[in-house]
Protein backbone atom coordinates (compact mmCIF):
# COMPACT_ATOMS: atom_id res chain seq x y z
CA UNK A 1 0.00 0.00 0.00
CA UNK A 2 1.29 3.46 -0.87
CA UNK A 3 1.58 6.13 1.81
CA UNK A 4 -0.41 9.28 1.00
CA UNK A 5 1.00 12.62 2.19
CA UNK A 6 -2.13 14.66 2.87
CA UNK A 7 -0.14 17.72 3.87
CA UNK A 8 1.63 17.68 0.53
CA UNK A 9 -1.68 17.18 -1.27
CA UNK A 10 -3.04 20.41 0.22
CA UNK A 11 0.30 22.19 0.04
CA UNK A 12 0.43 23.05 3.76
CA UNK A 13 3.10 22.42 6.44
CA UNK A 14 2.58 19.74 9.06
CA UNK A 15 1.96 22.41 11.71
CA UNK A 16 -0.73 24.13 9.61
CA UNK A 17 -3.66 25.62 11.50
CA UNK A 18 -7.28 24.67 10.86
CA UNK A 19 -7.73 27.96 8.96
CA UNK A 20 -4.66 27.21 6.81
CA UNK A 21 -6.03 23.78 5.95
CA UNK A 22 -9.50 25.13 5.16
CA UNK A 23 -8.11 27.90 2.95
CA UNK A 24 -5.82 25.53 1.03
CA UNK A 25 -8.65 23.08 0.47
CA UNK A 26 -11.03 25.74 -0.83
CA UNK A 27 -8.40 27.00 -3.27
CA UNK A 28 -7.78 23.51 -4.69
CA UNK A 29 -11.47 22.60 -4.72
CA UNK A 30 -12.28 25.72 -6.72
CA UNK A 31 -9.49 24.98 -9.17
CA UNK A 32 -10.34 21.32 -9.74
CA UNK A 33 -14.11 21.24 -9.12
CA UNK A 34 -15.79 18.96 -11.71
CA UNK A 35 -18.24 21.71 -12.66
CA UNK A 36 -15.29 23.82 -13.80
CA UNK A 37 -13.48 20.94 -15.50
CA UNK A 38 -16.14 18.83 -17.27
CA UNK A 39 -14.74 15.59 -18.64
CA UNK A 40 -11.26 16.21 -17.20
CA UNK A 41 -10.29 12.99 -15.39
CA UNK A 42 -7.05 14.47 -14.03
CA UNK A 43 -8.93 17.39 -12.45
CA UNK A 44 -11.49 14.95 -11.02
CA UNK A 45 -8.71 12.90 -9.39
CA UNK A 46 -7.11 16.06 -7.99
CA UNK A 47 -10.47 17.12 -6.54
CA UNK A 48 -10.97 13.71 -4.89
CA UNK A 49 -7.43 13.77 -3.47
CA UNK A 50 -7.97 17.25 -2.01
CA UNK A 51 -11.31 16.23 -0.52
CA UNK A 52 -9.82 13.10 1.09
CA UNK A 53 -6.91 15.10 2.53
CA UNK A 54 -9.31 17.69 3.93
CA UNK A 55 -11.52 15.02 5.51
CA UNK A 56 -8.50 13.79 7.46
CA UNK A 57 -6.67 17.00 8.35
CA UNK A 58 -9.79 18.99 9.27
CA UNK A 59 -10.83 16.39 11.87
CA UNK A 60 -8.66 16.56 15.03
CA UNK A 61 -9.00 12.86 15.85
CA UNK A 62 -8.30 11.61 12.34
CA UNK A 63 -5.43 14.08 11.99
CA UNK A 64 -3.88 12.84 15.24
CA UNK A 65 -4.05 9.23 14.08
CA UNK A 66 -2.66 10.15 10.66
CA UNK A 67 0.23 12.03 12.33
CA UNK A 68 1.02 8.93 14.39
CA UNK A 69 1.35 6.95 11.19
CA UNK A 70 3.37 9.77 9.61
CA UNK A 71 5.86 9.69 12.48
CA UNK A 72 6.31 5.93 12.13
CA UNK A 73 6.66 6.21 8.35
CA UNK A 74 9.19 9.08 8.61
CA UNK A 75 11.22 7.09 11.14
CA UNK A 76 11.33 4.14 8.74
CA UNK A 77 12.52 6.47 5.95
CA UNK A 78 15.23 8.02 8.15
CA UNK A 79 16.51 4.51 8.93
CA UNK A 80 17.05 3.82 5.25
CA UNK A 81 13.62 2.60 4.18
CA UNK A 82 14.83 -0.95 3.60
CA UNK A 83 12.47 -3.82 2.89
CA UNK A 84 9.29 -1.79 2.63
CA UNK A 85 7.29 -0.22 5.43
CA UNK A 86 5.75 -2.84 7.74
CA UNK A 87 2.05 -1.91 7.55
CA UNK A 88 0.98 -5.08 9.34
CA UNK A 89 3.12 -4.26 12.36
CA UNK A 90 1.74 -0.73 12.57
CA UNK A 91 -1.85 -1.92 12.29
CA UNK A 92 -1.19 -4.58 14.91
CA UNK A 93 0.15 -1.97 17.32
CA UNK A 94 -2.96 0.18 16.73
CA UNK A 95 -5.19 -2.83 17.36
CA UNK A 96 -3.42 -3.59 20.66
CA UNK A 97 -4.12 -0.01 21.74
CA UNK A 98 -7.81 -0.29 20.81
CA UNK A 99 -7.44 1.39 17.42
CA UNK A 100 -7.85 -1.62 15.17
CA UNK A 101 -8.79 -1.35 11.51
CA UNK A 102 -11.95 -2.69 9.89
CA UNK A 103 -12.83 -2.37 6.22
CA UNK A 104 -15.91 -0.15 6.32
CA UNK A 105 -16.78 -1.11 2.74
CA UNK A 106 -17.80 -4.56 4.03
CA UNK A 107 -20.39 -2.89 6.23
CA UNK A 108 -21.34 0.32 4.55
CA UNK A 109 -21.34 -0.37 0.81
CA UNK A 110 -18.82 2.26 -0.32
CA UNK A 111 -16.91 5.28 0.96
CA UNK A 112 -17.69 7.81 -1.76
CA UNK A 113 -14.41 7.47 -3.66
CA UNK A 114 -11.95 7.47 -0.75
CA UNK A 115 -8.73 5.53 -1.29
CA UNK A 116 -7.74 2.14 0.12
CA UNK A 117 -5.19 4.01 2.24
CA UNK A 118 -7.99 6.03 3.88
CA UNK A 119 -10.10 2.93 4.52
CA UNK A 120 -7.16 1.00 5.95
CA UNK A 121 -6.18 3.78 8.35
CA UNK A 122 -9.59 5.03 9.43
CA UNK A 123 -12.04 2.20 8.79
CA UNK A 124 -11.95 0.99 12.38
CA UNK A 125 -11.83 4.17 14.42
CA UNK A 126 -13.50 3.85 17.78
CA UNK A 127 -16.86 5.15 18.90
CA UNK A 128 -15.41 8.55 19.71
CA UNK A 129 -14.65 8.95 16.03
CA UNK A 130 -15.73 6.98 12.98
CA UNK A 131 -16.79 3.43 13.86
CA UNK A 132 -16.39 0.37 11.71
CA UNK A 133 -18.47 -2.79 11.56
CA UNK A 134 -17.46 -4.04 14.98
CA UNK A 135 -17.25 -0.73 16.83
CA UNK A 136 -20.36 1.28 16.01
CA UNK A 137 -21.08 3.78 18.75
CA UNK A 138 -24.28 3.52 20.75
CA UNK A 139 -26.78 6.34 20.96
CA UNK A 140 -30.50 6.88 21.37
CA UNK A 141 -30.88 3.76 23.48
CA UNK A 142 -29.85 0.60 21.61
CA UNK A 143 -29.19 2.00 18.13
CA UNK A 144 -25.58 2.30 16.92
CA UNK A 145 -24.40 5.13 14.67
CA UNK A 146 -22.55 4.98 11.37
CA UNK A 147 -21.03 8.13 9.83
CA UNK A 148 -21.79 9.07 6.24
CA UNK A 149 -20.40 11.96 4.20
CA UNK A 150 -22.45 13.66 1.51
CA UNK A 151 -21.83 16.68 -0.69
CA UNK A 152 -23.66 19.97 -0.30
CA UNK A 153 -25.35 19.24 -3.64
CA UNK A 154 -26.66 15.95 -2.22
CA UNK A 155 -27.83 17.77 0.90
CA UNK A 156 -29.76 20.13 -1.39
CA UNK A 157 -31.33 17.44 -3.58
CA UNK A 158 -31.53 14.53 -1.16
CA UNK A 159 -29.46 11.38 -1.54
CA UNK A 160 -29.39 7.68 -0.79
CA UNK A 161 -26.84 5.23 0.53
CA UNK A 162 -26.63 1.45 0.40
CA UNK A 163 -25.95 -0.32 3.70
CA UNK A 164 -24.63 -3.85 3.47
CA UNK A 165 -24.21 -6.27 6.39
CA UNK A 166 -24.17 -10.05 6.57
CA UNK A 167 -25.28 -10.29 2.96
CA UNK A 168 -28.27 -7.97 3.48
CA UNK A 169 -28.64 -4.68 1.64
CA UNK A 170 -30.77 -1.77 2.76
CA UNK A 171 -31.25 1.39 0.69
CA UNK A 172 -31.50 4.45 2.95
CA UNK A 173 -32.85 7.78 1.76
CA UNK A 174 -31.21 10.92 3.10
CA UNK A 175 -33.71 13.78 2.93
CA UNK A 176 -33.00 17.17 1.40
CA UNK A 177 -31.97 19.81 3.90
CA UNK A 178 -29.84 17.68 6.22
CA UNK A 179 -26.99 19.37 8.05
CA UNK A 180 -23.76 18.11 9.54
CA UNK A 181 -24.81 16.26 12.68
CA UNK A 182 -28.23 15.22 11.35
CA UNK A 183 -29.11 11.61 12.17
CA UNK A 184 -31.16 9.39 9.86
CA UNK A 185 -32.67 6.21 11.24
CA UNK A 186 -32.17 3.20 8.97
CA UNK A 187 -34.56 0.44 10.04
CA UNK A 188 -32.86 -2.96 9.74
CA UNK A 189 -29.68 -1.45 8.28
CA UNK A 190 -27.27 -2.62 10.97
CA UNK A 191 -25.61 -5.93 11.80
CA UNK A 192 -28.06 -8.83 12.20
CA UNK A 193 -30.90 -6.61 10.98
CA UNK A 194 -30.66 -4.15 13.87
CA UNK A 195 -31.66 -0.54 13.36
CA UNK A 196 -28.90 2.01 12.93
CA UNK A 197 -28.54 5.79 12.73
CA UNK A 198 -26.58 7.42 9.94
CA UNK A 199 -24.76 10.46 11.30
CA UNK A 200 -24.40 12.91 8.43
CA UNK A 201 -21.39 15.07 7.59
CA UNK A 202 -21.93 17.55 4.76
CA UNK A 203 -18.56 18.16 3.11
CA UNK A 204 -17.61 21.77 2.30
CA UNK A 205 -18.42 23.13 -1.14
CA UNK A 206 -15.88 25.71 -2.36
CA UNK A 207 -18.62 27.72 -4.06
CA UNK A 208 -20.82 28.30 -1.02
CA UNK A 209 -20.79 28.95 2.70
CA UNK A 210 -23.73 27.56 4.63
CA UNK A 211 -25.35 29.22 7.62
CA UNK A 212 -28.36 27.19 8.69
CA UNK A 213 -30.65 27.11 5.67
CA UNK A 214 -29.02 30.16 4.05
CA UNK A 215 -26.11 30.12 1.63
CA UNK A 216 -23.50 32.72 0.76
CA UNK A 217 -21.57 33.01 -2.48
CA UNK A 218 -19.79 35.63 -4.58
CA UNK A 219 -20.27 37.31 -7.95
CA UNK A 220 -17.75 39.42 -9.82
CA UNK A 221 -18.83 42.48 -11.80
CA UNK A 222 -16.84 45.17 -13.53
CA UNK A 223 -16.83 48.69 -12.16
CA UNK A 224 -19.09 49.99 -14.90
CA UNK A 225 -21.81 47.42 -14.10
CA UNK A 226 -21.53 48.38 -10.44
CA UNK A 227 -21.91 52.08 -11.30
CA UNK A 228 -24.60 51.83 -13.96
CA UNK A 229 -26.39 48.61 -13.04
CA UNK A 230 -26.77 45.44 -15.05
CA UNK A 231 -26.69 41.69 -14.57
CA UNK A 232 -24.26 39.05 -13.36
CA UNK A 233 -24.26 35.26 -13.63
CA UNK A 234 -24.52 33.54 -10.26
CA UNK A 235 -24.18 29.85 -9.44
CA UNK A 236 -26.89 28.30 -7.29
CA UNK A 237 -27.36 24.68 -6.31
CA UNK A 238 -30.22 24.55 -8.82
CA UNK A 239 -28.16 26.02 -11.68
CA UNK A 240 -27.02 29.42 -12.89
CA UNK A 241 -29.30 32.44 -12.60
CA UNK A 242 -29.11 36.09 -13.59
CA UNK A 243 -28.58 38.48 -10.68
CA UNK A 244 -29.81 42.05 -11.11
CA UNK A 245 -27.11 44.54 -10.10
CA UNK A 246 -28.70 47.87 -9.07
CA UNK A 247 -26.96 51.11 -10.14
CA UNK A 248 -24.50 52.30 -7.52
CA UNK A 249 -23.83 48.85 -6.07
CA UNK A 250 -20.98 49.04 -3.57
CA UNK A 251 -18.01 46.64 -3.31
CA UNK A 252 -18.75 43.77 -0.88
CA UNK A 253 -22.47 44.63 -0.91
CA UNK A 254 -24.77 41.67 -0.18
CA UNK A 255 -27.72 41.03 -2.47
CA UNK A 256 -30.36 38.54 -1.32
CA UNK A 257 -31.92 35.97 -3.63
CA UNK A 258 -34.97 34.76 -1.73
CA UNK A 259 -35.67 31.03 -1.77
CA UNK A 260 -32.35 30.10 -3.42
CA UNK A 261 -30.80 28.58 -0.30
CA UNK A 262 -31.08 25.13 1.26
CA UNK A 263 -34.36 23.25 1.66
CA UNK A 264 -35.75 23.24 5.18
CA UNK A 265 -35.43 19.73 6.57
CA UNK A 266 -38.99 19.51 7.92
CA UNK A 267 -40.51 21.27 4.91
CA UNK A 268 -38.28 20.91 1.83
CA UNK A 269 -40.69 22.95 -0.28
CA UNK A 270 -39.50 25.97 1.66
CA UNK A 271 -35.94 27.13 1.19
CA UNK A 272 -33.56 29.55 2.82
CA UNK A 273 -32.01 32.47 0.96
CA UNK A 274 -28.85 32.90 -1.06
CA UNK A 275 -26.78 35.97 -0.25
CA UNK A 276 -24.46 37.12 -3.02
CA UNK A 277 -21.45 39.24 -2.10
CA UNK A 278 -20.58 41.54 -4.98
CA UNK A 279 -16.90 41.70 -5.89
CA UNK A 280 -16.19 44.77 -8.01
CA UNK A 281 -13.41 44.21 -10.53
CA UNK A 282 -11.41 47.35 -11.38
CA UNK A 283 -9.80 47.59 -14.82
CA UNK A 284 -5.99 47.58 -14.83
CA UNK A 285 -5.89 49.57 -18.06
CA UNK A 286 -8.27 52.08 -19.63
CA UNK A 287 -8.66 53.09 -23.24
CA UNK A 288 -8.12 56.72 -24.07
CA UNK A 289 -11.86 57.21 -24.53
CA UNK A 290 -12.68 55.52 -21.20
CA UNK A 291 -10.14 57.65 -19.38
CA UNK A 292 -11.52 60.85 -20.93
CA UNK A 293 -15.09 59.95 -19.99
CA UNK A 294 -14.12 59.11 -16.42
CA UNK A 295 -12.20 62.37 -16.07
CA UNK A 296 -15.25 64.22 -17.33
CA UNK A 297 -17.45 62.35 -14.82
CA UNK A 298 -15.03 63.21 -12.03
CA UNK A 299 -15.17 66.91 -12.89
CA UNK A 300 -18.97 66.82 -12.94
CA UNK A 301 -19.01 65.08 -9.54
CA UNK A 302 -16.96 67.90 -8.04
CA UNK A 303 -19.39 70.61 -9.12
Amino acid sequence: MEYKDYYQTLGVPRNATADDIRSAYRKLALQYHPDRNPGDRRAEDKFKDANEAYQVLSDPQKRARYDQLGSAYSSWQRNGGQGGFNWEEWFASRARSGQGSVNVDDFFGGRGGFSDFFDAIFGGMSAAGYPGAGSASRSRGQFPEQPVSITLQEAYQGASRLLESNGRRVQVKIPAGVKTGSKIRAAGGGPSGADIYLKVTVTPDPRFEREGDDLKTQAQVDVFTALLGGEADVETLAGRVKLTIPPGTQPEQLIRLAGRGMPKLKNPQEKGDLFVRVKVRLPKELTTEQKALLEQAARLAQK
